[in-house]
């Protein structure tokens, strides 16, 4: 009887040792886990404010002088992105290379043009008469400097309904599309 005593305070002192304590055959391994991402080269574009001009009087004050307006549009890029252009499209019915707005009872049109600011840092003031159209081609978009950071950056749209159109009293409209190519 003894011996069998012994023999299950054996195998009891084994199965305790392997279950809890992992006994005489403990290790340990490791292994290197590599990490990776890529960051994309992204932009942005969006309306800030819109091209809003103010009541063009053909009779009187715009008989010869130009009606102008200030819109906004703000666009973000990667920190460190380059070649970014931001080109300006003609609108919806333009006449060859010239914008027109659209009267919405009448039919008639109105004339605008678009010009870039006087410099291309980011909340340049506009200058008026405008000096370069603004458009979608490559020679009159706009080149953005190297984004420092990934903050939004504001430019101004610089609007002029020229003087002397002789044009339907009427609320005139028309969309441009903004593209910025990167």
């Amino acid at each position: 009887m003894k011996k069998y005593t012994l023999t299950a305070t054996l195998l009891s002192t084994f199965f305790i040792s392997s279950v809890f304590g992992q006994g005489l055959s403990g290790g340990s391994a490791i292994t290197s886990i590599p990490v990776t991402a890529r960051v994309a080269q992204v932009c942005s574009i969006s309306t800030s404010t819109n091209l809003n001009f103010a009541s063009y009087d053909p009779v009187n004050v715009n008989a010869t002088t130009a009606l102008n307006s200030t819109a906004q549009i703000s666009i973000a890029c990667t920190k460190g992105s380059t070649s970014v252009t931001v080109g300006l499209g003609y609108g919806v019915a333009p006449s060859g290379t010239q914008r027109t707005m659209t009267g919405t009872t009448s039919g008639g049109t109105l004339l605008y043009n678009v010009f870039q600011p006087p410099t291309l840092v980011a909340g340049a003031v506009c200058t008026f008469p405008g000096k370069t159209a603004w458009r979608n081609t490559t020679s009159t978009s706009i080149a953005l400097s190297n984004a420092p950071d990934s903050q939004v950056r504001s430019y101004n749209i610089c609007g002029t309904i020229p003087a002397g159109q002789s044009v339907a009293a009427d609320a005139y409209s028309d969309t441009i599309t903004a593209t910025i190519n990167f």
